[in-house]
């Protein structure tokens, strides 16, 4: 694959201050992401206080706390960019979160994408064999595991998993903490170094770390080349697209 230059439409950097406003906001939609994956649960626990105990949730159950959450934090991050990004409020959002529709964009997000699965798929093989079979599972995929849906929840899983999640992630990680660094005129591999490693970090499965950390890489790459985070999600969605429509064929046969 040839590499494009890395993007230098770069936007002016607010400084310090304009950089903490946006790790503030980070801070606090990972804060509603975590919040929302427990406060999601409860109307499930008060109407079956023993599903909790049986560790085993109800369809409805795992579908929301696979999409809620993540929407919520999205919309978070969205909303306090609008409140307290830097420079004039028409447009922000675009502006400070680098959201903009441009085909180019998109194909260079589909080209890392698919450039990064000779990475990742090779990565995941020797992590399985690794950690082993047992421990192999992410966190979503142990969640389904054995479970059967019905057509409607099935496809509802796969969209989740392939367009909300990518969509709500790069957008947390690689739109708004990118800014914030990008505020204090961080260098630009500095800043992919360190949004890979707050996006391996923050799944929360000590074990899939590593895994994660080389699976954001085209991600990352996507991003930094295009200065465009729809170029990252497109990324995203390609690397999505096989656990997405593993999930459906597993939960449906």
């Amino acid at each position: 694959m040839n590499l494009p230059k890395p993007s230098t439409d770069r936007r002016p950097a607010g400084g310090l201050r304009a950089g903490l406003k946006m790790l503030a906001v980070f801070v606090a939609a990972e804060v509603t992401l975590v919040a929302a994956s427990v406060l999601v649960l409860l109307p499930f626990a008060v109407a079956d206080p023993t599903f909790l105990e049986q560790r085993r949730l109800p369809v409805e159950a795992l579908l929301a706390v696979l999409a809620v959450p993540t929407m919520l934090a999205a919309m978070v991050a969205v909303a306090g960019t609008v409140l307290f990004g830097a420079g004039p409020r028409q447009e922000r959002v675009r502006r400070e979160l680098a959201i903009r529709w441009k085909w180019r964009d998109v194909r260079t997000g589909l080209a890392f994408g698919i450039g990064g699965l000779l990475v990742t798929l090779p990565a995941a093989l020797i992590w399985s064999s690794w950690v082993g079979t047992d421990q192999a599972e992410s966190a979503v995929g142990e969640a389904f595991t054995g479970r059967q849906l019905d057509v409607l929840a099935a496809v509802t899983a796969f969209l989740i998993v392939l367009f909300i999640a990518p969509v709500g992630e790069e957008v947390i990680f690689r739109g708004l903490l990118w800014r914030a660094l990008e505020h204090w005129q961080w260098n630009r591999w500095m800043i992919f170094a360190i949004t890979s490693l707050a996006f391996s970090f923050a799944h929360l499965e000590l074990l899939r770390t590593p895994l994660l950390l080389v699976l954001s890489i085209p991600f990352g790459l996507a991003r930094m080349f295009t200065g465009n985070v729809l170029a990252s999600v497109v990324a995203h969605q390609v690397n999505n697209f096989l656990p997405a429509v593993t999930l459906f064929l597993t939960t449906t046969t």
